[in-house]
């Protein structure tokens, strides 16, 4: 039977963590707490960024996570916490699922993404196009 795209996310949203965007403020900055920013770069370079987070295109996500993979990134071995995040929440909510599903642990993300973000007042930087 055919899903949509409300019912994928709805059911990665059961399975796993979901953060406020007061909580996630709350948690920007502390040690051991990595802010994963899934969105693509034309996003970022458009609406800004949340400092200090670490870019991870959707795209890639699962082979920068996979210690096997020829394109693994050791910031996903850290054993920090990882609060991944998109435009709206449900990239995100996709994402942190299926790195779920790979073994990562301690994860979640942010209801609303780095909209709601924004519009609480989180704290937001210019990202420059590279080149």
């Amino acid at each position: 039977m055919k899903k949509t795209v409300k019912q994928l996310v709805a059911e990665a949203n059961s399975r796993i963590e979901t953060l406020s965007v007061e909580q996630a403020i709350g948690l920007h900055g502390t040690d051991g707490v990595t802010f994963v920013d899934i969105r693509d770069v034309r996003e970022l370079e458009r609406d800004g960024q949340v400092p200090g987070a670490v870019h991870a295109p959707r795209g890639m996500l699962e082979f920068w996570v996979d210690p096997e993979s020829p394109y693994h990134r050791d910031v996903f071995a850290s054993g920090n916490r990882f609060v991944f995040f998109c435009a709206a929440g449900w990239r995100s909510a996709l994402a942190t699922d299926a790195v779920r599903n790979m073994g990562l642990e301690n994860i979640c993300h942010i209801d609303g993404g780095f909209g709601a973000w924004k519009k609480a007042g989180g704290p937001v930087e210019e990202r420059k196009p590279k080149g």
